[in-house]
């Protein structure tokens, strides 16, 4: 995996392309776009597949797994928000835009766009039981784990996570079951020296990347 671009790279390379042809890169300020309304998925609009094996096509593809965090609301006396995601990514380049996916029937997503904010923690390899302890329903995910405030939002930022990237709500979207969220980018940064590899989720398990 050495030699693959990553998704900031090949960005870095499409935008330089349209500008060596005289293209256009960039476009005016796109405002925040309000909360859709939600709706139940509909009989006809599910596909006649079994989820089962849905999940296990799926599971074919290794992802890179993430603490998403809010900040909490203190006059409500509640305390900071987080959830382990595995479905993140990089959305665009100019302007600085992350994405994640979260079910539309989480619980800790409501408190997430409540705060407007969030900070995606990107985990190591030897982080895997701190991903376990985001990934359960209900407790108090944050106790015994050691945090700051990102500089920007506020969420919380994990202590010895490889790198993490502060954003402010942009957008969201419907995916059938699940919600997209988009992210404007407002701080980012790789705290963590001689990081190990990423922690990688595949086949229900979790691995490292090799060589």
């Amino acid at each position: 995996m050495g030699n693959v671009m990553g998704h900031a790279g090949m960005a870095a390379t499409a935008v330089r392309y349209l500008r060596s042809v005289g293209a256009p890169t960039t476009a005016a300020p796109v405002a925040a776009m309000p909360r859709p309304e939600l709706r139940a998925v509909r009989e006809d609009e599910r596909a006649p597949l079994d989820q089962g094996e849905f999940r296990r096509v799926l599971g074919h593809f290794a992802s890179g797994v993430t603490v998403i965090t809010a900040p909490g609301a203190p006059d409500e006396g509640r305390g900071p928000a987080g959830f382990a995601c595995q479905s993140f990514v990089s959305l665009s380049l100019d302007p600085p835009l992350v994405a994640f996916m979260v079910g539309r029937t989480s619980r800790t997503w409501p408190r997430v766009a409540g705060a407007g904010v969030f900070c995606v923690n990107v985990l190591g390899a030897d982080q895997s039981e701190l991903c376990r302890a985001f990934a359960v329903s209900g407790g108090d995910k944050f106790a015994g784990v050691e945090w700051v405030p990102a500089p920007a939002t506020g969420a919380p930022l994990l202590a010895g996570v490889p790198a993490w990237i502060d954003c402010t709500i942009h957008a969201v979207h419907t995916g059938g079951d699940h919600l997209i969220v988009v992210g404007h980018v407002a701080a980012l940064g790789t705290p963590r020296q001689g990081a190990p590899s990423p922690l990688i989720f595949h086949q229900g398990r979790f691995g490292t990347v090799s060589g």
